[in-house]
């Protein structure tokens, strides 16, 4: 438990929100390949060390753990990826949790959900636009602030020295010059910086995220493809939130280093594993501050989370009508009172889990 002890002493839930954002902003994943290329970053792939926390507080502190499980196991929908939507008078259609990474452990479907991405007639994405690069860019040039400085003020001008320096050589040790990024806006670089060297790797290389693989391959197979929101949408829910929490939400990844890649891994085990309602029992008792932050937090879920789902499920009705859709979104999107999988109900659609986790 040392080096999960050592990440508790030097985190703080600021980092943890960066990093979840970065999991759960599909937009994101295109963002940081872009700036990855104008950056040169490095071609190789390094070798991922991240290390599974929930593991080690199993082995040191089981009591602790098990009170993390019950806490988990308390959360609505909590256990799960794959859910078969069901509606008298219509085909059913499927729900399914991704995880915006290039993992392979993340992007290989199971045979049950690839059998019902098979199945399906129309798949959908959480926004499409992220699919044609021209149209991505003609949509993130109407609404210029959302992304970037368009004053006087640079990304470093807003941090004490000490800080600005810490940043620069983050950005130097990522292979990208903190003079090609300076008018950007700070969630984007704190993604940069919280994602683990292999995972930046791969998407410079080209690789693509889960929902990217499902809409390629849903373009090959002759499938339509629909998207739930715009980039727009989500670069504004980003861009909504103080720009006090973003920097600081910077400097805080930063003070981490490479400890962000034990919180990655974390959560890919858990997302194998499809126990969404773990994550954020498990990181609330292992960082520290989470507590004390709870109004924050809360303003965070309310934006990332919980006002995008109803955006979502509102969307995706005029799809779900038609029968046989296979809706893929962000993991995080589905558990809760206020996920899509309860949303749906409230729809009048039958959602049951289905999965080798249940």
């Amino acid at each position: 438990m040392k080096r999960a002890i050592a990440l508790a002493d030097r985190a703080t839930s600021w980092s943890l929100k960066l990093v979840v954002a970065a999991n759960i902003l599909f937009l994101i994943s295109f963002l940081v390949a872009l700036m990855l290329a104008t950056g040169h970053a490095r071609a190789e792939l390094p070798a991922c060390t991240g290390a599974d926390m929930v593991a080690a507080l199993e082995k040191d502190n089981p009591a602790e753990m098990q009170k993390i499980r019950a806490e988990a196991d308390k959360t609505v929908n909590g256990k799960g990826l794959l859910w078969k939507l069901e509606k008298a008078g219509e085909k059913p259609s499927w729900l399914f949790g991704t995880m915006h990474m290039t993992d392979p452990r993340v992007t290989a479907l199971t045979p049950t959900a690839q059998k019902a991405f098979d199945e399906s007639n129309t798949v959908v994405i959480e926004t499409t636009e992220v699919l044609d690069q021209a149209q991505m860019m003609a949509a993130l040039a109407k609404e210029p602030e959302l992304m970037m400085f368009t004053d006087n003020t640079t990304l470093l001008s807003l941090l004490p020295p000490e800080d600005a320096d810490a940043v620069s050589k983050a950005l130097e040790a990522r292979n990208i010059p903190p003079g090609s990024v300076a008018k950007m806006k700070p969630w984007m670089l704190s993604a940069v910086i919280a994602l683990p060297a292999c995972e930046l790797a791969r998407k410079a290389g080209g690789a693509p995220v889960l929902d990217v693989k499902l809409a390629e391959d849903a373009k090959a197979s002759g499938k339509a493809l629909e998207g739930l929101e715009t980039v727009a949408d989500q670069l504004r829910a980003m861009a909504s939130l103080p720009i006090d929490f973003h920097m600081k939400g910077l400097v805080e990844t930063l003070k981490l280093g490479d400890k962000m890649d034990d919180v990655t891994e974390t959560m890919i085990v858990l997302y194998e594993k499809e126990d969404t309602g773990m994550f954020w029992p498990f990181f609330r008792a292992v960082l520290p501050n989470a507590e004390d932050e709870a109004a924050g937090y809360a303003e965070f879920e309310q934006t990332m989370v919980t006002a995008r789902n109803k955006t979502m499920a509102e969307h995706a009705g005029p799809i779900l009508a038609k029968g046989g859709a296979f809706i893929a979104v962000g993991a995080m999107h589905l558990p809760g009172p206020e996920g899509l999988v309860e949303l749906f109900r409230k729809a009048g659609y039958t959602a049951s889990p289905v999965g080798a986790a249940l």
